[in-house]
């Protein structure tokens, strides 16, 4: 039987610079409670994480019916800032994924996201940039657990028939590496996002890369 090649890619941090309307949704969310905007590193700290856990981690004083207030507004306001676009609501790829999206596909890897993103914002910004139709699985919070629990790896593998050992996960963030490691995957760390590179390495990811050309190898390198 055939090796399912299964690469999982995180979105917001990995694939697209989304930090612009991350920031921004979170801050006037915040203010529309009257409540103090976190720091943007604080909030760029959080993502990844499904989205009332990230809020519960910057706020942790807020009672439950403030905290669900505060998310639907940040919903609204991400969702505001995507049909104005520009600006503060740009989400762009970042430099050379598109191309490596498309290099893995054609070599036979069978592609996917694991994100903290909605199902109905994964799809926007897959369509956006033209790489829904790589995309064999998508496991965001809406279907499994939130990150770093590895439910949306395993369940990724188990839709596909990928192993641990032939699948790789690619992120940005602590919580994709610790998620991948908990499903026994291989993980890789990209050094372009949120959270920074000593913090991934004190995980033990294979690789911390800083580029699409040195993913492409170290993720060839992780099939050896």
């Amino acid at each position: 039987m055939k090796t399912v090649r299964l690469v999982l890619f995180d979105c917001d941090g990995t694939l697209v610079d989304s930090q612009h309307s991350i920031c921004t949704a979170m801050n006037r969310a915040f203010e529309l409670q009257g409540l103090r905007p976190p720091r943007p590193a604080d909030t760029l700290g959080v993502v990844g994480l499904s989205l009332d856990v990230a809020i519960r981690r910057l706020a942790p004083e807020l009672d439950d019916t403030t905290l669900a207030t505060v998310e639907q507004d940040y919903k609204a306001m991400f969702f505001t800032l995507r049909q104005q676009g520009g600006g503060e609501g740009r989400e762009p790829l970042y430099p050379g994924m598109a191309a490596l999206v498309l290099r893995l596909a054609e070599a036979g890897c069978v592609l996917g996201i694991a994100t903290g993103k909605s199902r109905r914002g994964l799809q926007h910004v897959l369509d956006l940039n033209d790489l829904a139709g790589f995309m064999t699985t998508l496991q965001t919070p809406d279907n499994a657990p939130g990150k770093p629990h590895p439910g949306m790896v395993l369940q990724a593998m188990d839709e596909v028939g990928a192993t641990p050992e032939s699948t790789v996960v690619v992120g940005d963030t602590t919580y994709d590496i610790e998620m991948a490691l908990a499903a026994r995957a291989h993980a890789i760390g990209v050094s372009w996002g949120y959270h920074p590179v000593e913090a991934l390495e004190s995980i033990g990811p294979r690789a911390v890369v800083d580029d699409a050309e040195a993913l492409q190898r170290a993720i060839d390198a992780a099939w050896g």
